[in-house]
């Protein structure tokens, strides 16, 4: 009893000096990401198809939970956020050249719902910072195909790699201010497939401009 006394004395004394040089909290923004370029023009049973996008980029969201490691003027920042962002495409069916029938193109939408998990380093001068790390991105669920085909969902990897880079600026030691930009480190968010008699692929340079505000405790 007396040693389990003396180390709540400890933990009791220790955590608010801690405190000084750890915080967390809970941040949400909205993010612009460039649109996922489906490179294809292929044929399936005689029937071409032609896919679109509609725009070049799409507004997002996203809010999670970070901790803040201060050391000197030094920090290290792991976040956990949830994002999420859709996108319109033209899907166009064209059928057989003897074929009479022209059928209206179709407008669909495919949403992507992620986990991102960066690390950033970085350092303050007063109350603004500069940051920059790794992230991880973990897919959730699979988004919609955007023709009936059943190789189309299974061209999506579950986690790739990118970075993180931007600005910040601490009010009052609570709230923060962030804005970044996110890439991707090389890989491709997608596999290639083939369907009909053609390779079909996903291009993921996708760009991401982010903003958001969160609240230190």
């Amino acid at each position: 009893m007396k040693k389990l006394s003396i180390i709540l004395f400890i933990v009791m004394f220790s955590v608010p000096a801690f405190s000084q040089f750890i915080k967390s909290g809970i941040k949400f923004g909205a993010e612009s990401n460039t649109t996922p370029k489906y490179n294809i023009l292929t044929t399936q049973g005689g029937t071409h198809w032609n896919i679109e996008a509609m725009k070049n980029a799409s507004w997002g969201f996203h809010g999670g939970i970070f901790t803040r490691i201060k050391i000197f003027n030094l920090f290290i920042q792991p976040e956990v956020v949830f994002a999420s962002s859709s996108f319109d495409y033209e899907v166009k069916r064209i059928p057989p050249p003897l074929s009479s029938v022209l059928p209206m193109p179709e407008i669909n939408s495919q949403r992507f719902n992620r986990l991102s998990i960066p690390l950033l380093v970085g350092m303050k001068f007063g109350p603004l910072r500069v940051n920059a790390g790794p992230a991880a991105n973990i897919q959730i669920g699979t988004p919609k195909a955007l023709i009936n085909d059943p190789s189309f969902s299974d061209m999506y990897k579950g986690a790739v790699w990118g970075y993180q880079a931007g600005v910040g600026l601490d009010i009052l030691k609570k709230l923060t201010l962030d804005a970044r930009y996110a890439g991707s480190l090389g890989g491709k968010f997608g596999d290639s497939v083939t369907i009909g008699n053609q390779n079909f692929k996903l291009d993921h340079s996708q760009k991401t401009f982010l903003i958001s505000v969160g609240l230190m405790f």
